[in-house]
Order: C-alpha cells, then sequence, then structure tokens
C-alpha cells in the first residue's frame, strides 16, 4: 500500500488516494513553493507515511481538529491521566501555525525592519541609497521559522504526550462512537475544535478573477506590485501596511468611514494615518460591486458615495470574514446544532445540545484569537472531565492587531459601555508625554483606561504603541484580578519604558481622589504640625 504524497503540477500537496489515512476527497491546505521548509512543515504537522493507531476499549476524550484549542484539550487532558484521541484532517496547528499567526507575524517583522531601513535617516543613521527588499528571501524566512516552530505541534510529539493521534476527517456516527479512516472509537466525552476558515464573500465575479485569502497569501513568492485588500479588519490592515512597506502599491477597500471599525475609533484614526504615511491608499465608505479579470489584470469595481470606480491591480486579497468548520461532521447524527456561520452552539460552560459533546475555538466562539481558543479548551478540560463549573464568560480577553503601531484592547470601549448603560471615568496618557516613546520616535499613540464611575475597578482598556500587545498584558492581569488604578499607581514601573504610560494613569486616578474636601483636611494637618 502506497504511503506517498505527490507533489501537484501547482505545488500544492496532494493526498494519494491510497494512503493509510483518510481525508475525503479534500486536498491539504496548499504548502508552496513545495522547498526544504514547507516539506519539513508537512512532514512534521501531517506526516505522509503516518499509519493511523488502532482504537482500543473507551476514551476519555475524543477531540476534532488540531488547532490550538484542540491541541490544548488534548494535551490538557492526558497530562491529567486521561485516555484521549486526537482528529485533524489537514495540518496540525490549525491556521495559528499554517497559515495566521505564525507566518502573518514572520511577515510583519521583516516589513518592520524595512520601514526602519526606510526611516533611518531620522535617527542620524544614513543607510546607501537602492536599498531594497528581497520579498523571495522574505517569505523564505517565513516559512524556514514557521518550519522550526512546527515541533511543538506536530504528530509525533502529541504521540509522545500518550495521545493517539488520527490523521483523516472524523465523523459523529452514534452516540458515542467517531469514525475516521474507517476506523470506530468509542468516546466518554468529546470535543469539537474544527476552527474556522476564510469565508467566500458574495462578490460578483470573485471566483472567476481569483483571490489571495490568508490560506493563500503566505505562499507567494514574487511581490505584487498593485494590490487591492478587501476589508479593513485586522487581517487586511496587518497585510496592507506590511505590502506597502514591501513596495506594493496596496489599496484598502472598506465599507466603514475608518479602517479596525469595531476599535475605538480615536485608536483606529492614529493606525489609519501610520498605514496612509506607509503607502496605503484607502476606499472608504465603499462597496465592492465585483470583479473582472483581463489577462493578468483584476479590475475591482467599487461604488463611495453613490459613484463608481474601477481600480486596477495584479492581486486580490481578501482579509474579511470567517466560516466556521462545521459541515461533513455528523454533528446532526449526535443532536448538536450548529449553525453555518455562526458555528456551534454552545452554552457557558461550552456544552453543546448534546451534554456529551463539548466545543471550543473558532468553531464556535466570537473571539477568533488563539489565545482565546487556548483559555477556552482550559475550561472545556476542567467541565468535561470533572464535572466542573469554569463559565467562558468569565474569561478576560484581550487582543492584538500587529499594525504599527499596534492597537490591543481589553474588556469594554467607551461606545460599548454607553451601549450597555455603565457609567465609566476615562482615563487618557499620550505617548507624545512619556519619555521613553519621545525617545523612539514613537509619539503617535496613547493609552486609554476606562473604570466604573467613581471606582478604581477597570472595566476596559484600549492602547495604540509599538508594543501594544505585550502592554495590554498588565491590564488583563488587573481586569482579571480585581487590581483596580489605585495599586497600579502604587506599584513601580522601570524608568524609561513605554508602559510608564499605564502607570501615569494610575496617577491621574490617584489626583482624582484628591477632593476639596480631603485637600482642605490635609491644610489643616499641615497648619497644625508647623
Amino acid at each position: 500500500m502506497s504511503t506517498t504524497q505527490p507533489e501537484s503540477p501547482t505545488g500544492t500537496i496532494a493526498v494519494a488516494e491510497t494512503s493509510e489515512f483518510d481525508t475525503g476527497s479534500k486536498q491539504l491546505p496548499p504548502l508552496q513553493p513545495y522547498d526544504e521548509h514547507n516539506r519539513s512543515l508537512h512532514e512534521q504537522v501531517h506526516p505522509p507515511t503516518w499509519a493511523n493507531p488502532e482504537p482500543s476499549g473507551r476514551y476519555n476524550l475524543v477531540v476534532i481538529g488540531a488547532g490550538t484549542a484542540g491541541l490544548v484539550s488534548a494535551a490538557g487532558a492526558a497530562g491529567l491521566g486521561a485516555k484521549v484521541a486526537l482528529i485533524e484532517r489537514d495540518l496540525m496547528g490549525g491556521d495559528c501555525l499554517n497559515v495566521g499567526c505564525v507566518p502573518s507575524k514572520g511577515v510583519i517583522s521583516a516589513a518592520r525592519v524595512a520601514a526602519a531601513v526606510r526611516d533611518a535617516a531620522e535617527f542620524g543613521v544614513e543607510v546607501p541609497g537602492g536599498t531594497t527588499v528581497e520579498f523571495g528571501k522574505v517569505m523564505e524566512r517565513m516559512r524556514k521559522l514557521r518550519a522550526g516552530i512546527a515541533p511543538n505541534d506536530s504528530a509525533e510529539r502529541f504521540k509522545n504526550l500518550g495521545i493517539d493521534v488520527y490523521l483523516g476527517s472524523a465523523k459523529f456516527t452514534g452516540d458515542d462512537t467517531i469514525e475516521v479512516g474507517g476506523k470506530t472509537l468509542r468516546f466518554k466525552k468529546a470535543v469539537v475544535a474544527t476552527g474556522a476558515r476564510a469565508a467566500q464573500l458574495p462578490i460578483e465575479g470573485l471566483a472567476e478573477a481569483g483571490c489571495l485569502t490568508n490560506e493563500t497569501v503566505f505562499s507567494l513568492t514574487e511581490l505584487p506590485a498593485r494590490m487591492a485588500v478587501i476589508g479593513g479588519g485586522p487581517i487586511g490592515s496587518e497585510m496592507a501596511q506590511s505590502f506597502a512597506r514591501f513596495g506594493t502599491k496596496v489599496v484598502q477597500i472598506e465599507k466603514h468611514h475608518h479602517v479596525l471599525a469595531r476599535e475605538d475609533p480615536d485608536a483606529a484614526k492614529v493606525v489609519q494615518a501610520s498605514m496612509e504615511r506607509d503607502g496605503v491608499e484607502f476606499k472608504l465608505n465603499a462597496k465592492v460591486v465585483r470583479i473582472e479579470r483581463e489577462a493578468d489584470e483584476r479590475i475591482v469595481h467599487v461604488e463611495i458615495d453613490g459613484r463608481s470606480e474601477a481600480i486596477r491591480v495584479d492581486e486580490v486579497l481578501v482579509g474579511i470574514g470567517r466560516q466556521p468548520n462545521v459541515e461533513s461532521l455528523g454533528l446532526e447524527n449526535v443532536g448538536v446544532e450548529y449553525d453555518l456561520r455562526q458555528g456551534v452552539t454552545v452554552d457557558d460552560k461550552l456544552r453543546t445540545t448534546n451534554p456529551r459533546i463539548f466545543a471550543a475555538g473558532d468553531v464556535c466562539s466570537r473571539f477568533k484569537f488563539t489565545h482565546a481558543a487556548d483559555f477556552m479548551a482550559r475550561i472545556v478540560i476542567r467541565n468535561a472531565l470533572f464535572m466542573g463549573r469554569a463559565k467562558a464568560s468569565s474569561l478576560v480577553i484581550p487582543w492584538c492587531t500587529y499594525t504599527s503601531p499596534e492597537l490591543a484592547h481589553c474588556g469594554l470601549t467607551e461606545q460599548q459601555a454607553e451601549e450597555a448603560g455603565t457609567e465609566v471615568d476615562v482615563y487618557v496618557q499620550e505617548l507624545a508625554d512619556v519619555d521613553r516613546a519621545i525617545l523612539d520616535g514613537e509619539t503617535d499613540g496613547f493609552v486609554k483606561i476606562l473604570t466604573r464611575k467613581g471606582k478604581d475597578e477597570i472595566v476596559g482598556a484600549t492602547i495604540v504603541a509599538g508594543n501594544a500587545g505585550d502592554m495590554i498584558g498588565e491590564i488583563s492581569v488587573a481586569m482579571t484580578n480585581g487590581i483596580g488604578l489605585g495599586k497600579i499607581a502604587n506599584s513601580i514601573h522601570p524608568y524609561p519604558t513605554q508602559a510608564e504610560a499605564i502607570r501615569k494613569i494610575g496617577d491621574q486616578y490617584s489626583r482624582t481622589r484628591l477632593t476639596p474636601f480631603v485637600k482642605g483636611l490635609f491644610q489643616k494637618w499641615l497648619n497644625w504640625t508647623r
């Protein structure tokens, strides 16, 4: 029986029909170019010669999907002594490793270096003229680093953790059975952690013209001269800025009046201005009507405030919309309710409408972040194996868009607080008044913290800064553990750092406690002790 996987003419890894594991008719996600780095990735996260184990007895937990939620669920349960099976039809590591967080940050880091070289003269560093970006080497570096990280998510590693790893398509066939690759697994509890994929937008001509998504953009080996990015969310904005820094003429199309529409408007404005300085051209309040293809060109037809415009580009990147992977799992066979757009229905304990089956991660959550999937999986372990009462609603989930500057957020925005009827006090510290930000040349940004009216309880925060993703962690810790602004003000922060902006906001809060009455008492005391 053959166990090899030939390379398809396009470089996509095609699964041989005679392989020992069943992947149905689905090809694995594209790994292009199929060089030594992608070959290494492939061998680790979907080994061509992998032989599925023989099921023996009933599993305490069967996990479907080996993205972040699935890997954490499986490893955590196995570490506690449970008998665990893990099933993956595509590439272990899921979107995060293969087509999400890992490759995107590899590309973004290179784009930041390109921008630093471009702007070096501002720091008194003269760079020879004609310095260029070798895009092929940028992408090769990304592939090399991704393959280097892959052992953490590899089939072999999870086998060594005592987990039975099955490669193939899973389907519920009975109240306590799942079939994969012609084998039947019996389970006591199961977890659906199949994630999500790029959604197909209903744009006339899009499919015929062809487009890039987060699942294919990292296969590029040549820099497009012109690119249209549809969508002003995190993926679209990160990639638009990065490609513009590499030298692509980028047009970003967004239906709202600014990018990152779900974020604090003041914060989004700072990021948008930075992207514009990097060369991104914006088409705002715009609707994509249709896309045509002429030879190697794509023509994107948009409507902006009632007028039509045609944008000619070489590539179109769709950076908006995620669709949960719920099809072909046999969920209807076991009474698990789901929606093709919203995903699997779960309660606050992440239990589906079948009490024996749980779900975690992008397949059931509106927070489609790796770290959210991680902590949802921890809830599943407690509730599925130990009759726990952990609730997803108790999680404080920060997130970050890795533009330059980064935009990080946690809890409520001012608009959300108003909509919820939550009265808040708002404290803002501009980075232009923070010494380290001045010295770094990164004064475009701020820290904004919301507290419950009249109290120091933090209910939300937004940070726009070069390393906002690192800085927001302090706020997440504070909110999770009930640490108020008063205690932050009393905590020494190193000087000079940009994180000192958070401590300065603590000082702002402390000054509000000095009411005229309290100040009068202090003055009387000082006069009495003279």
